[in-house]
């Protein structure tokens, strides 16, 4: 039977997305469509009559039908050193032209070694030159250690399109080299995993809460629309679906009444937790309603705490203000000052329910602890 259901290593965070930072760094073919497509934040598409001048148009990688000695290959950047848990190799829409085979191999690059890497030209139409693949091989790829071995892929209908793939390994990565056997297409890549980020230096204000930094959620109410982890990612959200977005809560009132402060009255509201990557003080907070315009929150709060090493979940937490409820608006940035105490977890809550594209936490990275 075709397992459906999302495995649990999709809840962590997502690194190859060009909205986690993820990118591009080669391809040996980019002939039907370009590798970038591969690491796009939206869904893929399919439009029956597109076309250009080199066939059928299609949102993902595709490469031509080969016709010479070897396999096509890529390399990406991932957005961050990470840990890699699982993938998702989603083949949608590629159904007679999906590729057969696929297997993963990974390295962590110093900048010297990542130098070394061409200039990439993504080009519809085009394959790399004898030139970028002796650049390439100079990094000896082809022997970086293999996280996932020659694996099978189902073609791009929608009851097999999504292909999950569990990674065990405990090493950490910078970049992936994706081989496919020996050509084809493939949608859209995800990689899931864990960040394994430098400590920021003392005194640099930093993004506590974001990804880059090692920033995991950890629970969540609703994520109807949109996963609550869309929130950390370090670039400006570029639609809806890349917030975190609530369906809208049944407990609504009928008619709704406002508070003396603005907020308004409504008995539930929606929120998601987080743990930092590295313990801090919180100074300047940002919450962003972008895209939202009929569906962002009334209003938004802001909590902390810190847990040791020895919390146990029975040990329930103590939740501090770092923003009290406060009204929000469409589509803008919202910003605050704040003096946080030494927080591990931040718990943002709306009410009633609604859209936030990203948050935001600036500070400083505590150096006297390590939890």
């Amino acid at each position: 039977m075709i397992e459906t259901k999302a495995p649990a290593f999709t809840e962590l965070s997502e690194f190859a997305s060009v909205g986690a930072g993820g990118k591009v760094a080669f391809a040996t073919d980019d002939f039907f469509a370009t590798c970038e497509n591969m690491l796009a934040d939206s869904d893929p598409l399919w439009l029956a009559d597109k076309y250009t001048e080199y066939g059928k148009w299609m949102d993902g990688w595709e490469t031509r039908r080969k016709r010479v000695a070897g396999h096509d290959w890529c390399i990406l950047k991932l957005g961050t050193k990470c840990v890699i848990r699982g993938l998702l190799i989603d083949t949608a829409y590629f159904t007679g032209n999906f590729a057969p085979k696929f297997s993963l191999q990974a390295a962590c690059l110093t900048p010297e070694e990542e130098s070394m890497l061409p200039e990439r030209n993504d080009c519809m139409g085009t394959a790399c030159t004898k030139h970028e693949v002796e650049a390439v091989e100079r990094l000896a790829t082809s022997k970086w250690n293999e996280i996932v071995p020659v694996t099978a892929l189902r073609p791009g209908y929608e009851e097999t399109r999504l292909n999950y793939q569990k990674v065990l390994s405990d090493e950490a990565y910078t970049h992936v080299r994706v081989n496919i056997f020996p050509d084809g297409g493939i949608a859209r890549l995800r990689v899931y995993g864990e960040a394994r980020a430098e400590r920021p230096l003392p005194h640099h204000m930093v993004d506590l809460l974001s990804l880059l930094n090692g920033t995991t959620c950890q629970g969540y109410s609703n994520a109807h629309y949109g996963h609550p982890r869309n929130m950390i990612k370090p670039c400006k959200s570029k639609c809806m679906s890349d917030g975190w977005e609530t369906a809208r809560r049944l407990d609504r009132p009928g008619v709704i009444e406002a508070n003396e402060d603005g907020t308004l009255k409504v008995p539930g509201e929606e929120w998601a937790v987080f743990k930092l990557g590295f313990p801090g003080r919180i100074k300047e907070l940002c919450v962003d309603t972008a895209h939202f315009k009929g569906n962002f929150p009334d209003s938004v709060k802001i909590e902390g705490t810190f847990l040791s090493r020895d919390w146990t979940p029975e040990s329930r937490p103590q939740w501090n203000n770092i923003l009290r409820p406060s009204k929000l608006s469409a589509h803008s940035e919202h910003w605050y000052n704040c003096e946080s105490d030494l927080v591990t977890h931040v718990r943002v809550t709306m009410a009633p329910d609604g859209g936030i594209s990203r948050v935001r936490a600036f500070g400083f990275v505590d150096h006297t602890i390590v939890v």
